[in-house]
């Protein structure tokens, strides 16, 4: 096989850096907004949400981010904007995916706890059953919600405790928002078992990154990308294997990035980093997985054996049980040595 978006899509590929709101389709954002017009700005129709999705820069994008939140209305809304999430992703050969869910978004507009996590957990178990993805959860903290919002959600994290709950994460902007008041938080979810696995180093510094592995405990680090201006922090992170979620596309439409040709990713990959290639908030932002995959292809200059190390490496980064790991990884030693013979 010579056809690398064939390659690509083909691939099989773990998922670890996807927004559950944010990975909503334009058809399901379209049909909660015509349940909802006159009382949303978001579009009822599909073919202007390209346009409502034109973000000038982070802010504006949680401004619309948080549009669609709002359409998020009952546990129902939460089942199906589950269930799509994982239809989508299986399409694109997704074995396992770990999502980012943000519960306090949906819990502080009226969904009880416990049927926010009852829907997420169905429709989880169903879309196994149905398209044969692993879904797992990472409960965020929106940071822009402040340290009230990093104890409820805490609090939802560890008396709701969802069974495919495995992570804590921190998202939302990054100005303004430092990293070490979150410490009391993360040090409960980690001794309760969780995994660490804040953004940090988007829209801000290295020293935001060093703030989330020394004050979060961070074992995974959320985009990550400004670690290629810090020596130390490179060194660091390769030789620790703390690996970054990396999410091209997402970058340059929050304008973190200008343009996709001075992406660092060649630079983190050079410095023999753990990288991991991942979608964001895919509809948002114009792409999918496997758009991401073929952004790195290009980035990279790397071919069918680049692109499967990338998918390995996102298997070893994930949260998946040894055992799983391996099967995930010989499945994708294969796909290649069948594409490649």
């Amino acid at each position: 096989m010579t056809d690398l978006p064939t390659f690509i899509a083909g691939l099989p590929k773990v998922e670890l850096h996807v927004h559950h709101v944010g990975s909503a389709s334009p058809r399901i954002v379209a049909e909660l907004a015509a349940r909802h017009e006159g009382r949303s700005p978001v579009p009822a129709d599909p073919d202007q949400l390209a346009d409502y999705f034109a973000f000038r820069d982070f802010a504006h994008f949680i401004e619309v981010y948080l549009s669609v939140v709002d359409l998020i209305r009952d546990p129902e809304d939460v089942w199906i904007l589950t269930h799509e999430v994982a239809r989508e992703l299986a399409r694109q050969q997704v074995r396992y995916a770990e999502l980012t869910v943000t519960p306090y978004s949906h819990v502080h507009r009226g969904i009880p706890a416990p049927a926010f996590c009852e829907a997420i957990e169905d429709a989880r178990k169903r879309a196994e059953a149905d398209f044969g993805i692993a879904l797992r959860w990472c409960f965020d903290i929106p940071g822009e919600a402040g340290l009230p919002a990093a104890e409820e959600t805490l609090r939802i994290a560890l008396e709701e405790r969802p069974d495919g709950l495995i992570s804590f994460g921190l998202g939302g902007p990054e100005i303004g928002v430092p990293r070490p008041q979150f410490k009391p938080y993360f040090d409960q979810a980690r001794a309760a078992g969780l995994r660490s696995v804040p953004h940090a180093g988007e829209t801000t510094g290295p020293e935001t990154i060093w703030d989330a592995l020394r004050e979060l405990g961070a074992e995974r680090i959320g985009h990550g990308i400004s670690a290629a201006l810090d020596p130390e922090l490179l060194t660091y992170l390769a030789e620790r294997q703390i690996a970054l979620e990396i999410c091209p596309t997402s970058n340059v439409r929050t304008r973190a990035v200008s343009v996709i040709e001075e992406h660092p990713l060649p630079q983190l990959v050079e410095a023999g980093l753990l990288v991991t290639i991942n979608s964001d908030d895919p509809p948002m932002f114009g792409t999918t997985l496997d758009d991401e995959y073929a952004v790195a292809a290009r980035l990279l200059g790397v071919g069918p054996e680049g692109l499967a190390g990338l998918a390995r490496n996102a298997v070893t980064a994930s949260f998946l049980e040894p055992g799983e790991k391996a099967r995930i990884s010989a499945e994708i030693d294969a796909y290649l040595a069948a594409a490649t013979r």
